[in-house]
């Protein structure tokens, strides 16, 4: 069987007990790399689950799936998943192709916290979100802008839109690939302050008032670890801000954000009172 098990957000303790079991006796182990990262490395995982770790990159699990499933007809394989196994699309693809071998190889999900629920310790209600979005890393040829379109259909509904930030792991060295060369840039992950500066960048094309540098955001960092971080305000101010290292994601809030939400995301505010103004004068009330 193939065991997709969710690791949670922080680090190897938030695996469930069940999880736990399974990765203890199964035949072989691989931890997806490249969708999210945990906040703590590889051989920490190991020596708490006390099994060797396969790494399994993009190119395995899009192209190589192959090799994970091997002998999961006989023995049990498992599949480790940062936050909650079908928070990826990827995750998806793996489950069907196991239905679609031949035989079918049977499958079992546990699931685990995933960014998408943990974002309530924003105090912005889960029921008031609309669709979720990613934002890439810009280039200086290269600026997708579609990112807006989703936000601003939220925004016209008075929902919150959550923004994945952009993280690039194993990516080859493009200048190196053209010389035939394999070279992998370092590793990067995208920041609150970036992911606000690109939406204002937007906004200026756009100029549709979306993302415009007055809207209220909450950025927030490393959920569900001691040093988790959230902080609220402007995106112009989100655009300034710190908050250490990754994982970071973002929130623009709507306009029915309600009166229990306010009074719990203003005491995040880089400036409380500016914080209180906008929300007064743009978002109470509209909910």
């Amino acid at each position: 069987m193939l065991y997709i098990i969710g690791l949670g957000l922080a680090d190897e303790r938030d695996v469930s007990v069940k999880g736990l079991e399974i990765i203890r006796r199964a035949e072989r182990v691989y931890l997806e790399a490249y969708t999210a990262i945990l906040l703590v490395d590889q051989s920490q995982l190991e020596s708490y689950y006390g099994r060797p770790i396969i790494l399994a990159d993009r190119e395995m699990v899009e192209s190589k799936s192959d090799e994970i499933l091997s002998g999961a007809l006989e023995k049990d394989v498992a599949f480790l998943v940062v936050g909650d196994p079908f928070s990826a699309t990827t995750h998806t693809d793996l489950a069907l192709r196991c239905r679609q071998h031949e035989p079918s190889i049977p499958t079992r999900t546990l699931p685990n916290a995933s960014i998408l629920t943990a974002v309530g310790a924003t105090g912005l209600s889960l029921y008031s979100f609309g669709q979720t979005v990613s934002m890439v890393f810009f280039t200086d040829t290269w600026k997708p802008s579609s990112f807006y379109d989703r936000i601003a259909e939220n925004a016209s509904l008075g929902f919150h839109t959550l923004v994945l930030l952009d993280i690039k792991v194993k990516e080859p060295d493009l200048k190196a690939l053209a010389r035939g060369k394999i070279v992998y840039e370092p590793p990067r992950f995208m920041t609150v302050d970036q992911c606000a500066s690109q939406m204002i960048e937007i906004e200026g094309e756009r100029k549709q008032g979306v993302c415009a540098n007055g809207k209220l955001a909450v950025g927030v960092a490393r959920l569900g670890n001691a040093d988790q971080q959230i902080i609220a305000g402007t995106l112009e101010e989100l655009a300034s801000a710190d908050l250490g290292r990754p994982l970071h994601s973002l929130v623009l809030c709507g306009t029915k954000m309600h009166d229990m939400e306010w009074e719990y995301v203003r005491e995040f505010a880089i400036d409380q009172a500016k914080f209180d103004s906008i929300w007064k004068a743009e978002y109470a009330g509209k909910g």
